[in-house]
């Protein structure tokens, strides 16, 4: 029998290790000052530095958190007992990881390289070099999705049988102008980290059927994509995303609905609204037994706070206190292939329809 829901006894935050150690970051690009210092900072994290080839970017961004910039990589990669933060574009994380002290922690800046094969290249290097690494898809440690996720091992929904992913919204792609000339973006930018979501709740799908496009209006590679996720006949797991729905705020969404056999949950993701300023995040939860709709009071956001647990869970690892890394390496190479899979099943014609018979 299910407990009495009390929405404020559902896990939020990851616990922090009991001796936290020097964060080495590479990489000084929009995604660091906005999420990954800011977070650390909140989380107590001490950060011994960054370190970006483009030398005044990294001093820039050093001096406005009040962090050293090293001169060189070789000076970033002798601090020693670091946990190296690789907030680099996926072509770069290869070349770094192999440099890394043996047996270090590390924390890959997501996509996992820019396709499968890249993919498989980290992975293999991060076990040659018995690396402790995991990817940043950090959207499973936002304290929504965490105390989601609590909801459901609790009982609170009974069996997930739906999950609707629905976003209709403008996203600024000018802020990230590595991005330009590369022929994989929606999903492999951003869908990936609901992609990582759901395989974190639902397990890995049989397969998906998808189709990602762009936009008449710009030359960004793909702005929308629907896919379906192949759960078999008990789960059905559907993704409408539309990053052009610029037409101001009044209709547009990022939310997702998640429908159990005894309850329900609804998500508003409110970093993407606005981004980067965003909206505060929501968790409503129709709970087994109950008859209401009862939200949750968050205990912090997507930006920055996801970041910080993320890397809590990391260096708990690292120091024996946490069993489990979760998003490893290993667990984020299948996420990997669910990317893949989805671009090849986009680029696949679709079941043609029957022409209308002639007289």
């Amino acid at each position: 029998m299910t407990e009495q829901f009390d929405p404020k006894r559902l896990q939020q935050s990851w616990p922090k290790p009991e001796k936290p150690r020097p964060i080495v970051i590479f990489g000084a690009g929009s995604i660091v000052g906005d999420a990954h210092l800011p977070a650390y900072r909140k989380a107590g994290f001490p950060v011994a530095g960054v370190f970006d080839p483009d030398a005044e970017k990294a001093e820039k961004l050093a001096t406005t958190w009040g962090i050293p910039a090293f001169a060189t990589e070789v000076e970033a990669l002798a601090i020693p007992g670091a946990i190296f933060d690789l907030a680099t574009p996926p072509a770069a994380h290869a070349a770094i990881l192999s440099k890394l002290p043996i047996g270090a922690g590390a924390l890959i800046q997501k996509p996992m390289g820019g396709d499968l094969a890249a993919a498989t290249e980290i992975l293999n290097i991060c076990r040659d070099r018995q690396l402790k690494a995991a990817v940043n898809f950090q959207l499973r440690f936002a304290p929504m999705m965490l105390a989601l996720r609590d909801a459901i091992a609790k009982g609170y929904l009974g069996k997930v049988v739906d999950f609707d992913a629905w976003l209709a919204l403008a996203t600024p792609w000018g802020l990230w102008p590595f991005l330009k000339g590369l022929p994989r973006i929606e999903i492999a930018m951003h869908s990936i980290h609901y992609l990582d979501l759901i395989r974190g709740l639902l397990g890995n799908p049989l397969g998906v059927h998808a189709r990602t496009i762009g936009h008449p209006n710009h030359d960004v590679a793909q702005t929308r994509t629907a896919a379906i996720l192949d759960y078999g006949d008990s789960v059905r797991c559907v993704l409408s995303v539309n990053h052009d729905h610029d037409f101001g705020r009044k209709f547009q969404a990022c939310e997702f609905r998640i429908s159990g056999t005894e309850g329900a949950g609804y998500v508003k993701l409110g970093v993407n609204l606005d981004y980067p300023r965003g909206e505060p995040d929501e968790l409503w939860i129709r709970p087994a037994g109950g008859s209401e709709w009862v939200e949750v009071p968050l205990q912090g956001a997507w930006f920055p706070d996801a970041f910080g647990n993320r890397m809590a869970n990391l260096q708990r690892f690292v120091s024996g206190e946490d069993a489990e890394l979760i998003g490893s390496v290993d667990d984020a190479w299948q996420t990997m292939a669910l990317v893949e899979a989805a671009y090849q099943s986009s680029a696949r014609p679709a079941t043609a329809i029957a022409p209308l018979p002639g007289r």
